[in-house]
């Protein structure tokens, strides 16, 4: 079969991609390629043999050692070959496998089986694997790099923001710990469902029609098909594995790639000219424009957010794939083809979000600058507790008595500490709650805490903190063995 230079393939995944992001396609391509696929079929088929060999007594540790080296050794290319003429996949691998085993062994080559249990069986293989062995450890790994982000800048202060206004004050930790929360609950569901991906020898409907004429107990020897796979049986299949054990993998690989866009976009503004709160790393040798020599561009960031506007939509499908006519057809047979592509196209934007937070790097000077800058009334952040302090002295109408007064150093272009300042009767109350509090010494020192919003920041510290070793210690603890291909 002729061997293409990579720059004629069409998918800028085999050629843009597979060549900035080396390392991570040599991680995929075991599970993810198609010498994969028709290898995890391979398997799958020696498995059953080795299934019928046990079940009659027939298995020894040479024999069962000569069948994985003749599985190992079916190159795809003679596959391929065999399909053309006959035109289906499977039998093509089968007729393959027959001419490769002892003669003694070929007969029991997909005895009891049908297509979908050899191809079911070796796609919850190969998901599993991949999930286990390359996309949680590549989860993990961004997981850790936010982890040590927000620890680094728990304390640094920030301006919030909603609707893209400024807020209140948190912290840039207590903004990214979002991330690692979200994220991290997202990478353990991946990791349980992918844990739970079944396989099945239940025949061409799923009743056992065929093994129950081989053997006494079709359900054991389908347990022993697929412990040789590390699966267990679907608890009910027709000729299909019950399609939402994947859905539902790949829903939450969608939840987790949707978090990851959400974090690319908000480092993204956070880099605006007008913001410049964070920067990404910047190479010495990096162009950022083909004719502005200043730019800095945060294509990292949008580049995450291009895959994920790329592969996201692909959800539609995978929800499709869940619908089969009866107990078969095969209007999944195309479209589960390219859950490989977006597995890589996900993998492709954890890397680069990877690369992002490692080089991350934050204006703690621009941060403070628009904390207290805050959109036309500097220190106008202290709105807040200003109308939350004076209520509590018992002013009923608190907000509106505030409200006026950020109106008015709107309109004289002061700040709003020294608005208050104006208002001293108020100024008191509000020191007299401050002292109470054990924020200020004494009543007339309550305008020094209206001038450093910084203050007042909540528990952004704590809940920063906590959360970052929360998940520090979740991503370390309690490693699986490794899932070998």
């Amino acid at each position: 079969m002729e061997v293409r230079t990579i720059f004629r393939n069409i998918s800028p995944i085999d050629h843009r991609y597979s060549l900035s992001e080396q390392d991570l396609f040599d991680d995929l391509i075991p599970w993810l390629s198609e010498e994969a696929a028709v290898g995890s079929c391979v398997k799958a088929e020696i498995a059953l043999v080795i299934a019928h060999l046990t079940v009659r007594g027939g298995l020894t540790s040479e024999v069962k050692e000569a069948l994985e080296t003749i599985a190992a050794s079916i190159d795809p290319t003679e596959v391929y070959r065999e399909e053309e003429k006959t035109k289906h996949n499977i039998r093509a691998l089968v007729n393959v496998l027959k001419r490769r085993v002892p003669a003694e062994t070929a007969p029991l080559v997909h005895l009891g089986a049908t297509s979908a249990d050899i191809l079911d069986t070796a796609q919850s293989f190969r998901m599993r694997g991949v999930t286990l062995q390359v996309v949680i450890p590549l989860l993990q790994n961004l997981e850790l790099l936010l982890c040590a982000f927000v620890d680094k800048e728990a304390e640094t202060p920030q301006v919030g923001r909603t609707h893209g206004q400024h807020a209140v004050p948190i912290t840039l930790g207590f903004a990214l710990a979002e991330y690692v929360s979200r994220l991290g609950k997202s990478i353990l569901e991946i990791a349980r469902l992918s844990r739970g991906l079944k396989g099945k020898l239940a025949g061409a409907v799923g009743a056992y029609n065929a093994t129950a004429m081989i053997v006494q107990d079709p359900e054991e020897l389908e347990r022993r098909y697929l412990a040789e796979l590390g699966l267990e049986p679907s608890e009910h299949a027709t000729q299909l594995v019950e399609p939402e054990y994947l859905l539902r993998l790949l829903l939450e690989y969608n939840v987790a790639f949707g978090i990851i866009a959400n974090l690319a976009d908000d480092l993204r503004n956070l880099q605006r000219s007008e913001i410049g709160e964070l920067r990404e790393g910047f190479g010495e040798e990096q162009v950022g424009s083909s004719t502005m020599p200043q730019k800095r561009n945060p294509w990292n960031s949008e580049h995450v957010k291009s895959l994920w506007k790329a592969f996201m939509p692909r959800v539609t499908t995978f929800f499709m794939d869940q619908i089969s006519e009866h107990q078969r057809d095969l209007s999944n047979s195309a479209s589960q083809r390219f859950i490989a592509d977006y597995v890589t196209g996900f993998c492709l934007a954890v890397s680069r979000m990877s690369s992002v937070i490692e080089g991350l790097w934050a204006d703690r000077e621009r941060l403070s600058a628009n904390l207290q800058g805050s959109a036309g009334i500097p220190g106008g952040v202290m709105a807040e507790p200003a109308y939350i302090l004076l209520a509590e002295t018992g002013v009923s109408d608190a907000h509106e008595v505030i409200r006026r007064i950020t109106l008015n150093a709107e309109q004289e272009h002061i700040g709003f500490a020294q608005a208050l300042s104006k208002e001293p009767a108020l100024l008191d109350r509000i020191g007299g709650k401050l002292t109470e509090l054990g924020l200020i010494g004494k009543p007339s020192e309550a305008l020094s805490f209206f001038e450093h919003p910084e203050q007042y920041r909540g528990l952004s510290v704590k809940k920063a903190k906590t959360i970052a070793g929360k998940y520090r210690k979740l991503m370390t603890q309690g490693q699986e063995e490794p899932y070998v291909c």
